[in-house]
């Protein structure tokens, strides 16, 4: 390889400046290697011919995983040879689950198999000089390739959330801050609102409070005491369950005379949305069974009726339409005076705290699971009570302290657009990686729970 010695100078070369006619200082060595060379070289590819190459690829697939998924589609086409012989209805369910992992393994298997072919190509001696920016050209594409099947592969492993093909309600209040947490509350409703019309996800204001206290079922630029957005969509929750979390925010607010910038905040919480009643169908969700989370018993729940407060005439001084639920066990309120109607604020009160409790059973759920697992990974978990994003007004710039994702896109993102969608995918990425530590982390501890027992009984 021509011009590969010259590497441990080259190497930093790009340190070493000198001045020509017009001011402008380039690095005068780093040109004549250049000249030197039949053709240029990506300085990350020059190598000396006794080292090995760096490999292009780093799976991130752990062997337990790989084993998992080999071993689910030798029962996919187990399952797929007996159906065709007879059919089964839970045959047949059975391999629909296991229908994306096979299709995700395989898919993994070829583009790991380009990339080893293409490594193995370049880091052979004796390939053709004339093929290698051939083969250097397929490589980049070949490695996004690979990176895209390992997350598909990881994401089909992972048990799906039991929430996750749900509907769901999004919750914006203001945090610390005073009236600018007010304002900035106000902007993320509307961001999330753009969002919904820019992907055709069918959305409903259910509460616009502002901080006066009045009602607004349009949701007006008013200073946001607290917004509830319902997203009717299926699979909703398992799409926007990434923005839960505290969100800041870092501007100049409009009246401050000094010009200094003020950092304030607000909470966001996505809630799976529930049906009122069950529809009967398999696999529905069932409101009224008492072992389920959705279940809430109307005698542990408080309801008390009055005149809402607002604007809307004699209709609000001589009708008591508003509607507040207090469940006694959990504290939580739940108030809605949005509808003229006592029966509409009634049934959107129920709708929010069927919401707010099978939340937090889950998240009680989540957290023993956690503690349990605590002893074999420390999971890195980001709570409400920790900033999951900021919003930079001076720079420009969103940074999601989860992901890292960090760019100055700020007007993309609050319009709801391709900003807030390349944040969000990110994010999703970052919670398969957190899911996948904990997968691989129980299998472990069942790995090594089993040769313990193994140990023990051959001692005996």
């Amino acid at each position: 390889m021509k011009g590969v010695t010259t590497l441990r100078w080259l190497k930093y070369s790009h340190t070493v400046p000198v001045r020509v006619s017009r001011g402008v200082e380039i690095p005068r060595l780093w040109r004549q290697a250049r000249q030197r060379c039949p053709r240029p070289y990506n300085i990350q590819q020059l190598r000396y011919s006794s080292s090995p190459r760096t490999p292009s690829t780093n799976p991130s697939i752990s062997p337990i995983l790989l084993t998992r998924a080999s071993s689910l589609v030798s029962e996919h086409a187990r399952l797929t040879t007996q159906l065709s012989a007879s059919y089964d209805l839970p045959t047949a369910k059975r391999v629909g689950e296991l229908t994306p992992i096979a299709s995700a393994l395989t898919s993994y298997q070829s583009a790991h198999e380009a990339v080893t072919t293409l490594d193995s190509f370049l880091s052979d001696p004796t390939t053709d000089p004339e093929l290698l920016p051939l083969a250097e050209a397929d490589l980049p594409d070949a490695i996004n390739d690979f990176k895209t099947s390992t997350t598909a592969l990881l994401a089909s492993l992972l048990p799906p959330h039991p929430f996750g093909n749900l509907p769901c309600l999004l919750e914006i209040r203001p945090g610390a801050g005073g009236q600018e947490a007010f304002l900035f509350a106000g902007d993320l409703f509307r961001m999330y609102k753009a969002y919904c019309s820019a992907h055709n996800l069918p959305c409903t204001v259910l509460k616009y409070e502002t901080a006066d206290g009045i009602s607004d079922p349009n949701g007006a630029e008013a200073p946001l005491q607290e917004g509830v957005i319902e997203i009717g969509q299926e699979g909703a929750y398992g799409l926007l369950r990434t923005e839960a979390g505290v969100h800041r925010v870092q501007r100049v607010p409009a009246t401050e005379a000094k010009g200094r910038t003020h950092t304030s905040s607000a909470a966001v919480m996505v809630l799976p949305s529930f049906p009122a009643t069950s529809t009967g169908e398999e696999g529905a969700i069932d409101v009224n069974d008492p072992n389920s989370d959705y279940y809430v018993d109307p005698k542990e729940v408080r309801t008390d009726i009055m005149r809402a407060s607002g604007a809307g005439g004699q209709h609000v001084n001589k009708t008591e339409s508003a509607v507040r639920l207090l469940h006694g066990p959990t504290g939580i309120v739940v108030s809605m005076q949005d509808s003229r109607s006592q029966h509409q604020n009634r049934e959107k009160a129920w709708q929010v705290m069927r919401a707010r409790i099978a939340e937090k059973r889950r998240e009680a759920r989540e957290e023993e699971e956690a503690r349990l697992r605590s002893s074999v990974i420390g999971v890195a978990k980001v709570g409400r009570e920790h900033k999951v994003r900021t919003y930079n007004w001076q720079q420009r710039r969103v940074t999601d302290h989860r992901s890292g994702w960090s760019e100055q896109r700020l007007g993309s993102v609050l319009e709801g657009g391709e900003g807030l969608e390349d944040c969000m995918k990110s994010v999703r990425g970052w919670m398969i990686e957190r899911e996948v530590e904990a997968l691989v982390a129980m299998d472990e501890a069942q790995e090594k729970g089993k040769t313990k027992t193994k140990s023990k009984s051959k001692s005996k």
